[in-house]
């Protein structure tokens, strides 16, 4: 089936509007209808600019915290670590209201890092500690040995991430033009796939790829444009989507319609997840430049907007269908 590619439109299939409630307390609480609408997000590319890394549009946190507050459950789903969304989307949340949000009746949200090698619950009280899977996580051989070959060699471009615990990430330094990074990565990227096949590791890298001495390939090279990933052939977006849900459903009923948005090919892999659970899907792809994939379910573009403002203009259209300015 060719994929179905449109703009943003439409009125929403199901939305109510909420109202207030009082505690009793002197306080009052806003009690929302379920809005028939779940989110799962990257965060490089639609939320946190793939420039500077930071979430550098200003309502795409306020529209973020709305949308949480009215009770649509929202999960980050992305290669980053832990402590980079703690510090980088949940503490600019936090400033802007997330706490009472997700005190509000059926507000949900969670993370899932690593591509589904750690994960935590966002609260009203912040995100919780983070839990990894050890199981996909590599030795501290290789962890150090793939420091010490970006510090050696390639430290003029890039750098170690050390917040990683389930996957190795070595990413561009910020200082650094794209085109430069461009030329060094493919060097980095074969210097490490020598060095962990020689350590024995079972690695895939493009064409290349190495058993280990039980004949499996159990991790994979994965570029994209901003680092290189080493990772567990296990971990991807889909694994993070089937977590979060797993999540959601043990705190409330599931919404029938689902949204991801992302910026890269394997960030569909969210939407199907979804689509082969049975829910409704669409899949919204901020950087469409690099070839919309052929899937059963709607593709959807943000007209000439990319990455973060495409980002912004989507939470803008469904801050507005669901009612909450």
């Amino acid at each position: 089936m060719r994929s179905r590619s449109s703009r943003i439109s439409g009125v929403p299939e199901f939305g109510s509007q909420g109202h207030h409630a009082d505690t009793g307390a002197g306080r009052r609480r806003r009690e929302w209808g379920v809005h028939n609408l779940g989110l799962l997000f990257d965060v490089d590319g639609p939320l946190a600019s793939p420039v500077t890394r930071t979430i550098n549009v200003r309502s795409i946190v306020t529209d973020l915290v709305a949308i949480a507050a009215a009770g649509v459950p929202i999960a980050f789903i992305t290669g980053r670590s832990g402590d980079f969304i703690r510090h980088q989307v949940v503490a600019p949340l936090l400033d802007a209201g997330l706490g009472d949000a997700l005190e509000q009746q059926g507000a949900r949200m969670f993370g899932v890092f690593e591509k589904g090698g750690a994960w935590a619950a966002i609260t009203a009280d912040g995100m919780g500690e983070v839990t990894v899977d050890e199981s996909v996580a590599f030795s501290p051989e290789a962890v150090d040995g793939i420091r010490s070959l970006v510090r050696e060699r390639f430290a003029d471009t890039m750098f170690f991430d050390e917040t990683k615990r389930a996957m190795i990430s070595v990413e561009q330094r910020t200082d650094v033009e794209p085109d430069v990074y461009k030329e060094a990565q493919p060097r980095f990227q074969d210097a490490a796939y020598e060095f962990l096949t020689g350590l024995g590791i079972g690695l895939r890298y493009g064409e290349r790829s190495t058993p280990d001495a039980a004949g499996a390939v159990p991790f994979r090279i994965d570029p994209t444009i901003i680092s290189t990933d080493i990772e567990s052939v296990l971990l991807d977006k889909d694994r993070g989507a089937q977590r979060a849900f797993e999540y959601f459903a043990e705190r409330g009923p599931l919404p029938r319609r689902w949204r991801s948005v992302g910026d890269s090919r394997s960030d569909y892999k969210m939407a199907d997840y979804v689509h082969d659970a049975g829910f409704d899907v669409a899949h919204v792809d901020v950087r469409p430049a690099d070839g919309i994939l052929d899937r059963p379910y709607e593709v959807i573009t943000i007209g000439d907007a990319i990455h973060d403002d495409a980002g912004a203009e989507f939470l803008a259209h469904w801050r507005r269908e669901l009612g909450l300015e």
